[in-house]
């Protein structure tokens, strides 16, 4: 009969157990009367000399009551027997025996040693108690002369009844240790063979259940690793049957999330494949573009013939083009597929409206800066050329032409200063200070700054607002800015003897604020472009300035989490209003 492997595992690890107890029994068992003797004559070795000290001045006078007092003394306080001799052998005292009746002790190879002045052992056995016995000698000294020799003595039946508890106490650790060591094979046969009988019935079922039913074992040893050998062949062969349904649905997925269209078209104009986003681009849907003509579905004679370029160089090709409707701009990518997809062209579309609308922007911010430039300059090149033909020598026309040449260059410097403010609150290079502010004081310091200016020009500057509304969570500094701006345009434009009124007022989780006059107004057409940077509305706000205010004004708004607007009546007056978060 053939043993299995579990219980192979079990006798194995358990033999091992008992023959690795049983040579360290062997040999605790074989050295420790040794080990156990050695201690006891270390021990003995200091308290043997306080013993030898404390007698030698009683031996030196001849006190024998004194010796027998010391050696009774010593004898009961540690459990063993206590000797004195002479030099030359002759026994002067004894706590076991009558000294007369003793032996001479000067061939005992204890006090040998000890009269040679050095410590002095032996185990042998004892005429006068009639048992082994341990001895322990050393000599006693008096004056630097050896006068005699104390001696220690017990009794190894004492000895062997502490180390026949110790051997017990070891057999019976070595069984206790060897019934856990069988437990802990079983155990560990269970661990380890456990896998392979789950192994072994995967296998056996593999044919019945199918791969998709197998599972992998989450197993680090050798096991778990033939255990997921095995089951990746299997998967291996279920991922090879269902490879092409896997490589579908990944393309499915990749193209289904792709910003850029993407159709793919037979070499005879069949729509074969479209993604999500080309069903966007082209206004379709897949269920009506699929095998549909590619002139159908994009309708740009443009972007066919490109794509038939590509067909007949067999290269790939790009080009940009504007479809309608919305005037949108596609970067188009032809590539015949030759190896993967014969006979068939993929055509990838980028929209890149936004790109271009950036541009035009880009196109847009250099022509203004460079029309706000050339005004300026072609003024101070007339002023210096009007210098240089002669006025320089008719001093008040010098000082007349100077003064005009400062104030193209301040508004220069006002333009410089204004683009850079621009451009760095744009790129958020300007750190705001923010900090809880009550509106009242928000407003207060700015109008007291422009209540001067106004009056110069015969308006009235008027501050309503709530000293009790909540406080708003802004960087003072900033905000009062854009309000100096919104009441300095104001000014610019109300008449003498108008009204320009600052206030705040509480909407829902924010504060309003409004600069409001009894000015020009501004026309609808170009109330939607106020904000625009150089924009400068015709007619009556056709005026000095560089037309940078309100766009900075709209830039720094927005930073703070608030929006800013303008609401006119051609005629009548303009009202400039942002919101503020609450703190």
């Amino acid at each position: 009969m053939q043993i299995s492997l579990r219980w192979r595992t079990i006798l194995s690890v358990t033999l091992l157990l008992l023959v690795t107890l049983g040579a360290l029994s062997a040999f605790l068992l074989s050295y420790l009367p040794k080990i156990y003797l050695d201690s006891y004559q270390s021990n003995f070795s200091s308290e043997i000399q306080i013993f030898a000290e404390q007698t030698a001045p009683l031996l030196s006078a001849g006190d024998t009551a004194g010796i027998d007092q010391e050696i009774s003394k010593f004898s009961t306080a540690l459990n063993l027997r206590a000797t004195i001799i002479l030099p030359d052998g002759l026994v002067v005292g004894d706590s076991s025996a009558d000294p007369e009746s003793m032996d001479n002790h000067l061939s005992r190879p204890e006090i040998q040693e000890a009269l040679q002045g050095n410590n002095g052992s032996s185990v042998r056995f004892s005429n006068t108690l009639k048992t082994n016995m341990l001895y322990v000698a050393t000599p006693i000294i008096d004056n630097g002369n050896i006068i005699g020799v104390a001696r220690f003595a017990i009794s190894l039946q004492q000895i062997n009844k502490s180390l026949r508890i110790i051997r017990m106490t070891i057999l019976g650790a070595v069984v206790i240790t060897a019934i856990f060591g069988a437990l802990l094979a079983i155990a560990v046969s269970n661990y380890t063979v456990t896998p392979l009988s789950e192994l072994t019935k995967k296998i056996q079922r593999f044919n019945q259940a199918g791969f998709k039913d197998l599972e992998a074992s989450q197993s680090n040893d050798e096991i778990g690793q033939l255990d997921r050998t095995f089951t990746s062949l299997a998967h291996e062969l279920n991922a090879q049957i269902e490879a092409l349904q896997a490589e579908q649905s990944k393309l499915s997925a990749i193209l289904s999330n792709m910003s850029d269209g993407i159709l793919i078209v037979s070499n005879d104009g069949k729509v074969k494949l479209l993604n999500p986003a080309a069903e966007k681009l082209f206004k379709t849907r897949q269920a009506d573009a699929l095998n549909a003509s590619i002139v159908e579905v994009v309708r740009n004679h443009e972007i066919i013939n490109v794509w038939k370029r590509s067909i007949e160089s067999g290269e790939q090709l790009s080009d940009t083009f504007e479809i309608s409707p919305g005037r949108s701009y596609l970067q188009a990518f032809i590539s015949p597929m030759k190896s993967s997809m014969p006979d068939h062209s993929m055509i990838a579309f980028h929209d890149i409206s936004h790109m271009r609308r950036l541009e035009m922007v880009r196109r847009d911010f250099v022509s203004n800066v460079s029309h706000e430039l050339r005004t300026p300059l072609a003024s101070l090149k007339s002023i210096s050329e009007t210098l240089i033909e002669g006025a320089l020598e008719d001093p008040p026309a010098a000082k007349k032409f100077l003064l005009m040449m400062e104030e193209e260059i301040d508004n220069l410097t006002l333009m410089v200063q204004e683009l850079l403010e621009l451009s760095r609150i744009e790129s958020g290079r300007a750190p705001l200070k923010r900090a809880s502010i009550s509106p009242y004081d928000l407003l207060n310091k700015p109008v007291l700054r422009m209540k001067f200016q106004a009056e110069r020009a015969h308006l009235k500057l008027l501050l309503e607002c709530d000293e009790n509304l909540p406080a708003v969570y802004a960087d003072q500094e900033r905000i009062g800015q854009v309000l100096i701006n919104l009441i300095h345009n104001a000014i610019k434009f109300t008449p003498p003897e108008g009204t320009i009124t600052v206030k705040a007022t509480l909407q829902d989780s924010r504060v309003i604020f409004c600069v409001q006059d009894t000015g020009v107004g501004i026309e609808p057409e170009d109330l939607k472009r106020i904000f625009e940077r150089f924009y400068k509305a015709d007619k009556a706000r056709s005026g000095g300035g560089t037309g940078l205010g309100l766009s900075i004004s709209k830039h720094m708004i927005n930073s703070h989490g608030g929006e800013i607007w303008a609401e006119s009546t051609f005629g009548k007056g303009s009202a400039f209003k942002f919101s503020l978060p609450l703190a």
